[in-house]
């Protein structure tokens, strides 16, 4: 009997998320709408954030984000290598000039210091940086505090790109344990309702940060710079009747903005999905776990990817490392072979500076820890839909391919 082939990742879809989707669609609202404010309060609650403001998707999110920062042509924005590319376009979008970060070699996180090596090549250069994107790939949290103490000494805003780490808590330099969102550490942190993440709606992002007035300015900035606030209205002439009331049908767009607004539909999803968050969390906590004491126990030469102490992770993805040429095999074979038998793979990143685009842009480099981890990482399938009976075949499947 054939097996069915396990991807990478996917999406995993309820009765109870599709109900939610059809009455959305049956409301009077598909654009912005009720849904796209309820999903926004539901996830700052979530995660004890003061504001969460949705978007079109994560790449607009930390766009908006730089702006806000006030990232503009010239500035020096830290990046992450070891990420996919959105990480590092979201900063060259706002035409800042970009520092690569390396990362830990096991992990694949920044650390503070390939933080702090990268602050200072940039300060040689006589271009310090004005803000840092910070990573949490995986699903592992960077150690946020120890960066944060650095940027604070060099007066670097941080940004925290959580695309993959959405309900995965770190302790902070108090003992206390915080969810990775709250902002105790950044100006901004970010989320990607991507279908591979963990929740989805279909597309779409988030920004939470702990700002009110931030919290305005990227909410103005994803719908066209346009604001509907009496309050902030310049033009008094035009915006306010012979009673001094707001004419009803009068708006302002103050500034540049663009179209980055989420749908009702896809908050209707995007909330159905967070409401058994609880549900998801504890499945991706346990089939990390599973892969985890099946490596641990098989003797393979494999190397799983730690959760530093003090953190708890909520995976998006079950990456590990491989020495492939020390089994007279290439990656390209490796995962050729497993697809074969059924399960997918893929590779979690191609370091940003090795894209041809940068490359062109900044000229070749090379950063050890990124690369050292390129080379190795294969990224296992990780879903919830995934059966225990599932991780242990691609487990033995592993162990045949290498043997």
């Amino acid at each position: 009997m054939t097996q069915p082939f396990l991807p990478y990742g996917k999406q995993t879809i309820t009765d109870e998320d599709k109900q939610a989707v059809l009455e959305a669609l049956d409301s009077p609202f598909l654009t912005t709408g009720p849904k796209v404010a309820e999903f926004e309060d539901a996830f700052a609650r979530y995660l004890g954030a003061s504001h969460a403001i949705s978007f079109s998707n994560a790449t607009a999110a930390l766009h908006v984000a730089c702006l806000a920062l006030g990232v503009q042509s010239g500035d020096t924005v830290l990046t992450p290598t070891m990420s996919f590319a959105a990480s590092t376009n979201c900063a060259s979008y706002a035409g800042a000039k970009i520092q690569f970060m390396d990362c830990d070699p096991i992990s694949g996180l920044v650390t503070p210091q390939t933080f702090i090596e990268a602050a200072e090549r940039a300060e040689k250069a006589g271009r310090p940086a004005k803000v840092a994107v910070i990573v949490h790939i995986n699903g592992e949290a960077a150690d946020i505090v120890g960066i944060a103490k650095a940027a604070e000494a060099r007066g670097i805003k941080l940004i925290e790109d959580s695309c993959h780490a959405l309900g995965t808590t770190y302790t902070d330099h108090e003992g206390k344990v915080q969810n990775v969102g709250t902002c105790q550490y950044s100006a901004f942190s970010s989320y990607s309702f991507h279908p591979v993440k963990t929740i989805t709606s279909g597309e779409g992002g988030m920004l939470t940060c702990k700002d009110e007035n931030l919290a305005r300015i990227v909410s103005d900035l994803r719908s066209h710079g346009i604001t509907r606030d009496a309050d902030v209205f310049v033009d008094k002439q035009l915006a306010f009747d012979e009673n001094g009331d707001p004419n009803p049908w009068y708006y302002e767009m103050q500034s540049l903005g663009f179209n980055y607004r989420l749908t009702d539909i896809a908050c209707a999803l995007g909330l159905s999905q967070l409401n058994r968050m609880h549900e998801i969390a504890s499945r991706r906590r346990a089939m990390k776990a599973l892969y985890d004491d099946l490596f641990a126990k098989s003797n393979l030469p494999v190397t799983c990817i730690p959760t530093a102490g003090g953190s708890d992770a909520v995976r998006h993805l079950y990456p590990v490392l491989i020495d492939y040429k020390a089994h007279g095999l290439s990656r390209a074979a490796f995962c050729n072979q497993l697809k074969a038998q059924g399960i997918g793979t893929q590779v979690h990143y191609i370091p940003t500076h090795m894209l041809p685009y940068y490359v062109s842009t900044y000229g070749k480099q090379n950063f050890e820890g990124a690369e050292h981890y390129y080379d190795k990482v294969i990224s296992l399938p990780f879903y919830p839909g995934l059966s225990d009976n599932d991780i242990s075949r691609v487990v033995d499947t592993i162990r045949n391919v290498l043997a």
